[in-house]
Order: structure tokens, then C-alpha cells, then sequence
């Protein structure tokens, strides 16, 4: 199964405009899974009691609409699975972890809490759309990498946190470089979101 990534991440007409704190993250998601439970018994419930042929079923089916009021086509299978980003992964209100690009994670500034949402196609083709992010931190401190697992550290505010590869690639980052990362509010965070770097003097 191929994971296609976006290069920008989309406009949430729907979603929450301003930061979250952890415990609001955790209400929004929960609530989402209970509205989604709800609509499936409802859509249940009408299959029950309609005396309508399989194309009408059918055809009630296809207009049905996500959260975001983008309409499910024929074409489309209607898997779409609310998560939360876990630094690489995101956790899926089905349980699962769902690997999330590491071009999408560090074009879109993806933070440890941040809600997301995972459409996946009949053919297999993954698509992530941020849909809140939770309240952030910024902080600088010193860009390193292991000399053993090659990972990208940046240490500030008396923590260690992991930066992902591609993040640093892109800003053109370097041992010794300062960087300039978003980190959660009010929660612990082994990751964080490289916005920048600062290149050293030389």
C-alpha cells in the first residue's frame, strides 16, 4: 500500500482555528469518534427501515458527507479514520499507526497532540489533512545527531527532542546549527516540529 503525501497542508473550514491544549485534543478526538459511531448507527437504522431498492441505498450512500462536507463518490471507498500525531505515526481512532510522510510531518509543522485525519482511497492512496493543531511552544536550542543512530536532536529548554530527518534536510541544517523548534504547550514531548535553523558562524 503507497502513502502519498501533500505538499501543503488543506484548509479546515470545519476545524478548530486556534491551539489546544492536550486534555482539549483528547475531548475534540473523542467526541469525533462518538459523533462518527453515531452516524453509522443512524445510517444503520435508516438501511433497516427503508423499503428502498439497492440502487436508492446505494444512492444515499454516495451523498453522504465527511465532517469537512466534501462528498464520498462512488470512487471512494469512505474510509476516513480521525488520529492524533505522535511525533511519526498518527494513532488512529481504530488503534492503528499510520506512518504520516515525513515531508507532509515537516512542510506542515505536524507537533506532538496535533489532530489528523487520514482519507484512504479504494486503490490504496493515503491522504493526511491537518485538522487542529494543539497549543505550541517555541524554543532554540543546539541541533545535534547521534553518532550511533543517526537521529536529529535539538536540545532546549532542559529537554532532548527528536527532529525528523526530513525537516532538517529541508532547512539545510548541520550539527552545531541552532534550531528553532514548536514543541506542545502544557504536555511532554519526545519530538518537536523544526520551523528553522540557524546556521552557525563559521
Amino acid at each position: 500500500m503507497s502513502h502519498d503525501e501533500q505538499d501543503e497542508p488543506l484548509a479546515d473550514a470545519g476545524g478548530p482555528s486556534e491551539g489546544l491544549s492536550a486534555q482539549e485534543t483528547k475531548t475534540v478526538l473523542a467526541r469525533r469518534i462518538l459523533a462518527h459511531v453515531k452516524d453509522q448507527i443512524e445510517n444503520l437504522e435508516r438501511l433497516l427501515l427503508s423499503e428502498g431498492t439497492p440502487v436508492d441505498v446505494e444512492s444515499l450512500m454516495q451523498r453522504q458527507q465527511t465532517e469537512d462536507g466534501e462528498v464520498l463518490s462512488g470512487s471512494f471507498d469512505g474510509r476516513v479514520v480521525d488520529g492524533v500525531f505522535d511525533g511519526e505515526h498518527m494513532i488512529g481512532e481504530d488503534g492503528r499507526k499510520y506512518l504520516v510522510p515525513p515531508n507532509y510531518a515537516s512542510k506542515s509543522k505536524l507537533v506532538e497532540g496535533d489532530l489528523l485525519r487520514l482519507m484512504i482511497s479504494d486503490s490504496g492512496r493515503f491522504l493526511f489533512k491537518q485538522k487542529g493543531p494543539i497549543e505550541r511552544n517555541r524554543l532554540v536550542g543546539m541541533l545535534t545527531q547521534d553518532e550511533l543512530t543517526n537521529d536529529w536532536q535539538v536540545q532546549a529548554g532542559g529537554q532532548v527532542h527528536r527532529v525528523l530527518t526530513a525537516a532538517v534536510t529541508y532547512h539545510r541544517g548541520a550539527a552545531g546549527d541552532e534550531g528553532v523548534i514548536l514543541v506542545p504547550k502544557n504536555t511532554p514531548s519526545r519530538w518537536a516540529a523544526l520551523e528553522n535553523v540557524i546556521k552557525r558562524e563559521e
